[in-house]
């Protein structure tokens, strides 16, 4: 056998290898660059990934802010709540004339 039979099937093993090692890099890198995107994109969220785990962090309300909510949430919520043409059968009743009962039919 010649010398050049001898090194083929190795050049064709580093070939391969090289072609592996180039798309395991490739996949590294992709893998990579969407973890720190995605990471970027929670931290805005105030969601960030440690070695402890997830830390979920809460966005700073000022107390003004957080009673102004309030209060106008309670405001709509009693506004809402008084309807004008709403007549309950069960209470006002002083102002409805007496209603007489109809007989029912078979």
């Amino acid at each position: 056998m010649t010398l050049l039979s001898k090194f083929v099937p190795l050049l064709i093993f580093f070939a391969v290898l090289t072609v592996a090692a180039f798309v395991g890099y490739v996949v590294y890198t992709i893998a990579t660059d969407v973890a720190d995107k995605t990471s970027k994109k929670m931290e805005k969220k105030n969601i960030s990934f440690g070695k402890e785990g997830m830390k979920i962090g809460v966005k700073e309300v000022k107390n003004e802010n957080y009673v102004d909510q309030t209060q106008s949430l309670l405001v709509k919520a009693w506004n809402y709540s008084k309807w004008p043409a709403y007549k309950s059968r069960l209470w006002n009743k002083e102002n409805e004339p007496p209603q007489k009962a109809q007989a029912r039919t078979p």
